[in-house]
């Protein structure tokens, strides 16, 4: 009725896990819970790397988003961002395997990922 389609969100509890609170600018501010940053990037590369056929566009623009988070953290939260990727890599060799592929084409962000 409405005219729009639902697409899920693969992976959706690992990217919700433990939201922070930040304020969204309306009007004299709302407070609004978001994914932790650094679990929006490792969730980025996971997502980039389930994508197939058409969608190499948002592949890359995931993977871009990914690099930048992960640049802007691995300085500021490197500890944040080292517990994320490790709370990701436990959940399996499935998802091991998404975020090798994402990084293998990503050499500067792995390289920070593994500095960590």
């Amino acid at each position: 009725a409405l005219g729009v389609q639902a697409q899920a969100l693969h992976h959706l509890n690992y990217l919700l896990a433990e939201p922070i609170k930040v304020a969204a600018l309306y009007q004299s501010g709302v407070l609004v819970q978001v994914p932790r940053p650094e679990r929006f990037a490792i969730h980025k590369l996971i997502v980039a790397a389930r994508r197939r056929g058409d969608d190499h566009l948002k592949s890359s623009k995931d993977r871009a988003q990914a690099a930048f988070l992960i640049e802007a953290l691995a300085e500021d939260r490197p500890d944040d961002l080292r517990e994320a990727y490790a709370d990701a890599k436990s959940f399996g060799p499935r998802w091991r395997e998404r975020l090798n592929e994402s990084l293998k084409r990503m050499p500067e962000s792995a390289e920070k990922l593994g500095a960590l």
